[in-house]
């Protein structure tokens, strides 16, 4: 199949009408792959929207720790349903080519969810923390108001930041080649195809990595280091392992997401 994007041109740059997505290229066995995917999809859809409804109704539920974990189920479902079914729709009915404004937006909405998850691990790691160094002020430091203003900030600190990352690829003239080499449409692989001044885009992606990635999983760290040093003070075994259980789900959820990334 002939892969060739031919660009647009215009009096000032060259945008291109379509790009066309090379990932998976090669891979033995591949419908099997997306046919686990999509199976995988559905459990996780209807888990977080049960999780969702859950908390919604549950009084007992409404409180400032499970408001973090319905943050974190919401962007989970949001960040896998912009991901996951355009990606089947891609590669399983070999729809590759996909349409400038909305390759954008595909970026754009799998970029933003997977920041704010991120971000809400963080903020679940400072509930633990909280839980376990200072127990006693837990209920007048992790409050309803502290944890919605942590939230809401990082949504719209992180909202800020990915329109203006997304943003400066407009900028941009694509020239050459538009055969993007990831399974989406990824940010760096595209800015990288561009022939004109890519580097804004350079220090976004660097400054994207450093607040989306390095950061959270150094303050994630951080924290259960002061977690470690707390249980060490404590004389009781049993205590240690009591309070230990309480962070293993939280542990389990950040290895499966920052590992993979």
């Amino acid at each position: 199949m002939d892969t060739e994007v031919r660009p647009q041109f215009n009096a000032t740059f060259v945008r291109p009408a379509k790009f066309y997505l090379i990932g998976f290229i090669n891979m033995s066995y591949i419908k099997y792959y997306f046919i686990f995917l999509c199976f995988v999809y559905i459990m996780t859809a209807f888990g977080n929207m049960f999780l969702l409804l859950m908390i919604y109704f549950v009084k007992t539920l409404h409180t400032a720790k499970y408001m973090i974990v319905f943050n974190l189920a919401l962007t989970d479902l949001c960040g896998s349903t912009a991901l996951i079914p355009k990606l089947l729709d891609t590669f399983l009915f070999n729809r590759r080519y996909i349409i400038y404004e909305a390759c954008l937006s595909y970026m754009f909405f799998v970029l933003f969810f997977a920041s704010v998850q991120s971000w809400t691990l963080v903020t679940m790691a400072f509930d633990r923390f909280i839980a376990i160094c200072f127990p006693l002020r837990y209920h007048s430091i992790v409050t309803k108001k502290s944890v919605l203003a942590m939230l809401l900030f990082s949504w719209s600190f992180l909202l800020s930041l990915l329109a203006l990352t997304v943003g400066l690829i407009d900028r941009l003239s694509f020239c050459g080649s538009l055969v993007v080499h990831s399974f989406y449409c990824d940010h760096g692989p595209i800015f990288k195809m561009a022939c004109n001044d890519t580097s804004l885009n350079v220090i976004m992606a660097y400054a994207g990595l450093l607040l989306v990635l390095c950061i959270p999983v150094i303050l994630i760290a951080l924290t259960y280091v002061c977690i470690s040093i707390a249980l060490s003070r404590i004389a009781s075994r049993e205590e240690q392992l009591r309070a230990l259980k309480t962070c293993t789900s939280h542990l389990i959820l950040v290895g499966i997401f920052f590992l993979p990334t």
